[in-house]
């Protein structure tokens, strides 16, 4: 949700920007295509960079985990002992099952509850850039038709309302999934995208008007 409203937004103000600028069709959906792509490329780089570092911290944490158990392997298992009484396992139980995940594999027992390391948690730098950039473009789409299937003069009015209800569905689907009242989704996520097109027209025509 988060990656398409930010695509709607920036492409749909940029595109909104332009027309507001009298430019012409051509440069309009030019300028469009170029928001697109700059911005899917900058949210896919941004997002790789982030979840490599996150994938570099854990690599770090399993290593350093896996040296504490070669050369403590006593005081590894009284903290694996200690995590589970503190969730409620008596202490005898505690260090059976301390004893016997130890024995099947000490280090994925360590990172499952020392950690919080799982298998669906772990970072996936590629998979985070592509879902980034995707949603971006899914989002970005929108204003691209919208200039396509319009006249050039009628492109800014048109950019506008169909990014407002757009951006409604987005904020009401984000409400509902997060289990937020869906007015309030919608006011928070269509006022600040209107703002942020109002703002970009106006620095359209400003621009248009002194060129």
């Amino acid at each position: 949700m988060l990656g398409a409203n930010d695509g709607l937004v920036s492409t749909a103000s940029l595109v909104i920007g332009v027309a507001a600028s009298k430019a012409s069709g051509q440069a309009i959906l030019v300028a469009g295509v170029a928001g697109l792509v700059a911005g899917a490329m900058s949210m896919a780089a941004g997002e790789y960079v982030s979840v490599s570092s996150q994938s570099d911290t854990e690599r770090a944490d399993l290593a350093r985990e896996g040296a504490e158990l070669a050369n403590s392997p006593e005081d590894e298992l009284d903290e694996l002992t200690g995590i589970y009484v503190a969730r409620g396992v008596s202490p005898d139980l505690a260090r059976q099952v301390a004893i016997d995940l130890t024995a099947k594999d000490a280090l994925a027992a360590h990172a499952r509850d020392e950690l919080g390391f799982t298998e669906t948690s772990a970072a996936r730098p590629l998979q985070a850039a592509a879902a980034s950039a995707a949603t971006f473009a899914a989002g970005a789409i929108v204003p691209l038709v919208v200039t396509l299937l319009v006249p050039t003069e009628l492109a800014t009015q048109a950019v506008a309302a169909a990014s407002i209800v757009t951006l409604a569905i987005l904020g009401a689907a984000a409400a509902h999934t997060g289990g937020a009242p869906l007015r309030t989704g919608i006011i928070r996520v269509t006022l600040w995208g209107a703002l942020a097109m109002a703002v970009t027209a106006g620095a359209g025509l400003l621009f248009g008007a002194s060129g």
